[in-house]
This record gives C-alpha cells, sequence and structure tokens, in this order.
C-alpha cells in the first residue's frame, strides 16, 4: 500500500465491476430488482390468502364439531375445546390477512392443538 488517498482503481477490479453490473441488467438495460420485488410481492400475497383461507377452514371446521359434540352426551369440555380451537383459528385467519403471517401459522398450530385436546376427553 503506498498510502495514496487519489489512486485509481486497478484495472482488474475495475473490469470485475463492470461484469457484475451487466450481468445484473435484464435485455432492456434496466436492473432486475423490479422483478425481484413483484416476486416478493407475489409471494407475499399468496402467503396471506394460504394463512387466511386455511384459517377460515379450520375455524369451520371447528365450529361444525364444537355444534354436534353440544348436540350429544359428551362433557362440556369437549365441544368448548373445539370452540375455543375455532377462535384461535379465527384469530389466525385476521393475522393472516393482514400479513402477519408467521404468527398466523403458529396460532394455526396452537388452535389446531386445542381441538385435538378436546378430542381427547371425548
Amino acid at each position: 500500500m503506498s498510502g495514496r488517498t487519489d489512486s485509481d482503481v486497478r484495472p482488474g477490479i475495475a473490469e470485475v465491476a463492470e461484469t457484475a453490473e451487466v450481468d445484473d441488467m435484464d435485455d432492456t438495460g434496466d436492473m432486475d430488482d423490479a422483478d425481484d420485488v413483484a416476486d416478493h410481492a407475489e409471494d407475499a400475497r399468496r402467503a396471506r390468502w394460504v394463512a387466511t383461507g386455511t384459517g377460515v377452514l379450520l375455524t369451520l371446521a371447528g365450529l361444525a364439531a364444537a355444534l354436534l359434540r353440544l348436540t350429544g352426551s359428551k362433557p362440556v369440555v369437549v365441544p368448548a375445546a373445539y370452540a375455543v380451537g375455532a377462535g384461535v383459528c379465527a384469530l389466525a385467519a385476521v393475522l393472516g390477512a393482514r400479513g402477519r403471517t408467521r404468527r398466523a401459522l403458529w396460532l394455526l398450530v396452537a388452535g389446531t392443538m386445542i381441538m385435538a385436546l378436546g378430542d381427547q376427553f371425548d
């Protein structure tokens, strides 16, 4: 190192930098960051739809099971567990629609586990 602060970039490094910039461009000469952003937006939209749809489906299934168990001669804890699990899944559907898909996933797991626990008392 010579200590000079005004020295130019070595020719080999400049060529590598120019090649890297050209590789990131698409056919029109624009950077393909817009495509990456569009892909991420589509993935996020799909995740929201999946979280919301799964939450609604599990909520309806839990409510139907709670109503079916309520009409039978089962302990009260069984339909209550199904109803609570359905409520947790409904909350997961709301969070999924708002974009909180990780939290929605964990709430869906918890709601399903609560319903399964209620089924064990059956």
